[in-house]
């Protein structure tokens, strides 16, 4: 045996370490049981992995990223040999991590039933008991053919060795390393292999290291995403660093699953999406027509103080207007297809709103004295989403951006922008939403237009506008949009999911192509720079959004009823009516249950519906001149008088206020 030295980094703490060969990034790390694999020069190593001499070793927490996306890929594998254990007959498709858990695809001739979710669950546990060693071995291409000579989605993932990012989601997990490998799971007591898959890992030391787990669902999906491949089964699960990290996401999962947009929406009358229109086509319904109305004019005000002019554009257009903004190179595919119209001619529904907005700048002579000209429309676009990706009103493929274009002079971009994003960020809070972080996506030099210099000129401006807001900024490398870089608005929703909602975008690109131009102060024609802006992204969208985040309890000034009248009997019926109206004609969306139902069941009629006032009225209540209010808690005030009643109301609609 020879000495070896190590490092074994911990953040910005380095402890140098003299030890003997065939030392294991295990016995660097003995003892720390949250400890699950290494980093070794910036690649993921096992830790039955040998150091050598002057390796660098940091360790990796199961509760970090890359340690919770291994956890989840061991899991993904017990999951797959307890399928093929139960039904010998299912071939392996890919089993990647992925965000929360982990899914594995199988080509069964029977799709899994609930049922055999459980089985196969109960299987996984017997694994997870037995402890089976993970165990790493390289083979050739040749080696892996013959050993997987069984498995033909595994025997083509080898032939797609090189080109692994594009075969399929999660096939880097597979053969996306320089050499393919194959991990054993080795029987415990005896080192027999007990089942093996072709796999890149790194892997937890063994199964006894899943903690907790549990299977979700299945759901059938194409082999490499492609509808001309077979559909397979896919099964989805779970896995977390401790039985309680799991038992709070499955009551998150159960949270959000009440807060479902899409559930709501029926439950409250709000929106459907008629099978006779089609899939991504959304109708709103009185109440979510209100909701949407008050959306829409609170934002609408706002943008006429803040000096934007609102113009009107055609849902559909001539394909040369998209040819020449660079639309049908670069976004075909997720647009409509033509429609062939005046003896040939291709029209498009139009996928986005900024060309039309340039023809509108474009339509006579600009002065600087007219700049920053901001142009902002409800523009309704369509989008042809592929069928498995349509989610409701957050995946839409018709749907109404509150799109703004901003028209200013180099010299005005910097404050045009950090007022922008301040605007944006100020109407978000109106709405509801105090949680944010930025992201900065940056140049994808496949998909890009315009010089490098530009580029490096508009993402740099963009930094400093993001970074004087003080909050967080996350790079997005690669995220950019065609023509320039962008600022997005990331927020966090009242159970902490993410959500994406405006977007800022800096472009020099688009001008050029339509050769813009204004007239400067000294008569020189000169470039305008053009800022692209969507606030809510899409309202649809953004309905979604607040719909999900109050969980339909809407706060009193976006709710369709802000107030529900419920008599005690009815011979108060009268009495509410009028309150009622008076209500109505200071602004109120105010009603009158003057159903036949019991006053508990109107009561709790009121609550199903979350409207966020109950006003009640008995016979102490008609001899005062008063009514009682019941809140969304439960909690109760009497004897108010009408005038003071209607006040509180307002006082509330008017500060955007939560009851």
């Amino acid at each position: 045996m020879s000495d070896v030295r190590v490092t074994v980094q911990r953040d910005s703490e380095r402890e140098e370490r003299v030890v003997t060969t065939g030392t294991t990034a295990a016995d660097l790390f003995q003892g720390e049981r949250s400890v699950v694999a290494a980093r070794v020069a910036g690649e993921l190593k096992d830790l039955a992995y040998e150091v050598a001499d002057g390796d660098a070793v940091e360790p990796v927490e199961i509760s970090s990223e890359d340690g919770l996306n291994i956890l989840r890929h061991s899991a993904a594998h017990v999951m797959a040999q307890a399928v093929q254990e139960l039904f010998p007959e299912a071939k392996l498709g890919i089993g990647p991590p992925i965000k929360d858990g982990f899914y594995y695809d199988f080509d069964v001739e029977t799709p899994f039933h609930p049922d055999d979710l459980k089985r196969i669950e109960k299987k996984m546990q017997e694994i997870q008991k037995r402890g089976q060693k993970f165990a790493r071995r390289a083979v050739s291409d040749d080696a892996a053919r013959e050993e997987l000579a069984d498995e033909p989605y595994k025997l083509e993932l080898i032939g797609l060795k090189g080109s692994a990012a594009d075969a399929a989601e999660g096939a880097s997990a597979e053969v996306g390393a320089g050499e393919l490998t194959i991990y054993d799971n080795l029987d415990a007591k005896t080192g027999e292999l007990c089942w093996k898959d072709l796999c890149r890992g790194p892997h937890l030391p063994s199964t006894r290291a899943i903690p907790a787990f549990k299977l979700m669902r299945s759901a059938a999906a194409y082999w490499r995403g492609s509808e001309k491949n077979k559909q397979l089964q896919r099964i989805y699960g779970t896995a977390w660093p401790t039985k309680d990290e799991l038992k709070a996401h499955l009551e998150f999962l159960a949270e959000a699953e009440k807060r479902d947009h899409r559930k709501l929406g029926a439950e409250l009358d709000l929106f459907s999406v008629p099978e006779d229109i089609g899939s991504g086509l959304a109708v709103f319904h009185p109440k979510g027509g209100i909701i949407r109305r008050v959306m829409e004019d609170y934002s609408r005000r706002r943008h006429e103080e803040s000096g934007y002019e609102f113009v009107y554009t055609p849902h559909a257009t001539k394909g040369k207007l998209f040819e020449k903004s660079g639309h049908l190179d670069w976004y075909a595919d997720g647009m409509y297809p033509p429609m062939q119209l005046d003896e040939g001619v291709d029209y498009y529904l139009k996928p986005m709103n900024c060309p039309m907005h340039n023809l509108i700048f474009d339509a006579r002579g600009r002065s600087y004295r007219e700049l920053p000209l901001r142009l902002f429309e409800f523009g309704t676009v369509y989008r042809y989403e592929k069928s498995g990706v349509v989610h409701g009103l957050t995946r839409a493929r018709g749907f109404t951006q509150d799109d703004a274009h901003i028209y200013c002079t180099k010299e005005q971009m910097a404050d045009e922008l950090d007022a922008t994003l301040t605007f944006v960020l100020d109407l978000l809070r109106d709405y509801g939403l105090n949680d944010f972080y930025l992201e900065l996506s940056t140049k994808d030099p496949e998909k890009s237009v315009g010089s490098d210099e530009t580029w490096e000129e508009a993402t740099e401006t963009l930094r400093k506008v993001a970074e004087k807001q003080g909050l967080p900024l996350v790079p997005d490398p690669g995220g950019a949009a065609f023509y320039g870089p962008k600022i997005s608005v990331q927020t966090k929703d009242a159970i902490g999911r993410t959500w994406q909602m405006s977007t800022i975008q800096l472009d020099f690109n688009l001008p050029e192509r339509f050769d813009l131009e204004y007239t400067s102060a000294d008569g020189s024609k000169q470039r305008p720079v053009m800022i692209h802006r969507a606030l809510f992204g899409s309202i649809e969208r953004f309905f979604a959004v607040l719909l999900e985040h109050y969980a339909g309890a809407f706060p009193a000034w976006l709710a369709p009823v802000q107030a529900t009248c419920i008599p005690i009997g009815d011979a108060h019926v009268p009495y509410l009516q009028e309150f009622a109206a008076q209500a109505k004609a200071k602004g109120l969306r105010i009603e009158v249950d003057s159903s036949s139902d019991r006053m508990q069941k109107k009561i709790r009629n009121a609550q199903k519906s979350k409207v966020p006032f109950m006003i009640i009225a008995g016979d102490e209540d008609v001899a005062h001149g008063a009514v009682s209010f019941r809140y969304r808690d439960g909690s109760q005030k009497n004897g108010i008088p009408r005038d003071e009643a209607i006040a509180e109301i307002l006082d509330v609609v008017e500060r955007r206020a939560e009851v």
